[in-house]
């Protein structure tokens, strides 16, 4: 069948492990937002949400069900929620968001997998001046919205910036962004807007950024990918330019 059809599976492979993790971390939020505060989206706004960054990444609704369903269930596993924050080989900075029902376990991995790359795991809000935590809302809109007559509405919102992106299929999507503490208030607006929401997520801003060579970057990446292929791992931040 040849190399084509041999790249095209690889692709495939590639993307269906990729989704599987997504799954996984997303299946965790929708828990955590379950444990607390119930199974019901409509008075849960943390619910509502993993349930639409479910959709947005094509979770069967049959599984954000179940997720919820196990949840629900009292004698459930919880997940704690714990953020690791250090520096990874050539003096850049890592932070990265658990989600764990063994705490000795997750942070023993991740103290590894920084010593095994040459890094340090330094103390729960080391990094605070380099990562701002950020609201950040990702929606469509119909063709014939004015963009800044509707930054202008949005500003009731709390937002910060707006700005259009490409999504991973290339079509454009808007970006609002807001505080960390304007969350609730940009959620509400966006829904009484009539506004659907793709993703909605707390997300790790860099406030500066760390050049290096391609060459160091390559160190980096392979402790990022080492980290990430860890199941109690959320997400990972870090500034490298």
């Amino acid at each position: 069948m040849g190399r084509a059809f041999e790249f095209r599976k690889e692709r495939k492979f590639k993307r269906w492990a990729k989704m599987a993790v997504q799954f996984t971390r997303l299946g965790k939020e929708i828990a955590i937002s379950v444990k607390e505060g119930g199974p019901n989206p409509e008075g849960n706004s943390r619910l509502r949400t993993a349930i639409q960054n479910a959709k947005a990444v094509n979770m069967p609704k049959d599984r954000i069900e179940a997720a919820i369903k196990r949840a629900s269930d009292k004698d459930a596993k919880g997940y704690e929620e714990h953020v690791y924050e250090g520096y990874g080989p050539h003096g850049v900075p890592i932070l990265i968001e658990t989600a764990t029902d063994n705490t000795n376990r997750t942070v023993a991995n991740i103290r590894s997998y920084f010593s095994k790359a040459g890094g340090t795991l330094g103390k729960t809000g080391s990094l605070d001046f380099i990562f701002q935590r950020k609201s950040i809302f990702r929606f469509t809109v119909a063709d014939d919205v004015d963009l800044e007559e509707l930054e202008l509405e949005l500003i009731d919102g709390g937002l910060e910036e707006l700005y259009v992106e490409a999504d991973e299929e290339g079509n454009d999507i808007v970006v609002a962004q807001t505080s960390f503490e304007d969350f609730g208030n940009m959620q509400r607006l966006l829904e009484e807007k009539g506004i659907e929401i793709k993703s909605a997520k707390l997300e790790r801003i860099a406030l500066s950024n760390t050049e290096v060579s391609e060459e160091d970057a390559a160190d980096v990446l392979k402790l990022i990918d080492k980290i990430e292929e860890d199941d109690d791992v959320q997400a990972v931040y870090h500034n490298m330019t």
